[in-house]
């Protein structure tokens, strides 16, 4: 059912943002931590910007309000630390970038987000370029290159299917299944990312009704692999146009 050779191809997009004035004024990363992965959200009731900073090495994470910053440290491997896990002075020098990267992000942030998801859906509709309306600012051409997802079929078994995360290693999720199309409540089958080649992998559970599934279970867990790529592995086209942004105000080209 999933023919991995059916995808759609990868396709350069282009955000034009506004960013702040600020481009250009963050000091270099200190060598050695590598390129990050950068995220943000915003709790519109507290008005704080969380920033994420995933380093191959570590996570820096800052709360960022109009009163300051704070901030904390993770293992690589997202596990709470105590401290920093790099030594005082690559600490240091992160610490200096962190907060004029967070100066800069903090008012622009909100609005950046809104733009992020409004891009995603000028993509979504087959769109090239995204510009809002916008007055006199300066702005920003964000480039990037987003993922096709796999042509994946609807579920064509009966009843009804969702797939949710579990607890596990290699970030496994669960494919739950109702014989009379009702909320689904019975496991059927499970996904997860192989460590080794970083491809979705799916099993059947046992004892189950095929025949009353409606469906092989070498077709369901394809399905159920070729849906882990497109909901799991690849990232959302607003989560890449949102990092890329973020990467041009952090002064990481």
């Amino acid at each position: 059912m999933t023919d991995p050779t059916l995808r759609l191809p990868t396709q350069t997009f282009r955000a034009v943002l506004d960013l702040g004035d600020g481009i250009g004024s963050v000091p270099p990363l200190p060598r050695g931590l590598g390129r990050p992965e950068l995220d943000a959200e915003f709790d519109e009731e507290s008005g704080t910007v969380s920033l994420f900073v995933h380093f191959p090495t570590g996570q820096l994470h800052l709360d960022v309000t109009d009163e300051g910053m704070e901030h904390h440290f993770h293992a690589a491997d997202g596990r709470d630390v105590n401290g920093s896990p790099w030594k005082r002075e690559p600490t240091e020098a992160l610490l200096a970038w962190a907060r004029q990267f967070a100066a800069r992000a903090l008012p622009v942030v909100p609005d950046l987000m809104a733009d992020a998801e409004e891009a995603a859906e000028w993509h979504a509709a087959g769109l090239r370029v995204f510009a809002r309306e916008t007055g006199p600012v300066p702005l920003e051409i964000i480039e990037v290159e987003l993922e096709g997802e796999l042509m994946l079929l609807p579920w064509l078994g009966s009843g009804s299917v969702e797939h949710e995360h579990i607890d596990g290693d290699h970030h496994p999720i669960e494919l739950l299944w109702d014989p009379r199309g009702e909320e689904p409540s019975i496991r059927i089958a499970r996904a997860w990312l192989d460590a080794r080649t970083q491809a979705p992998r799916a099993a059947a559970e046992p004892g189950i009704d095929w025949t009353a599934v409606g469906m092989p279970a070498a077709e369901v867990t394809s399905w159920l692999e070729g849906v882990y790529l497109n909901h799991h592995v690849l990232a959302h086209p607003a989560q890449v146009i949102l990092q890329g942004a973020l990467e041009r105000i952090a002064g990481i080209d």
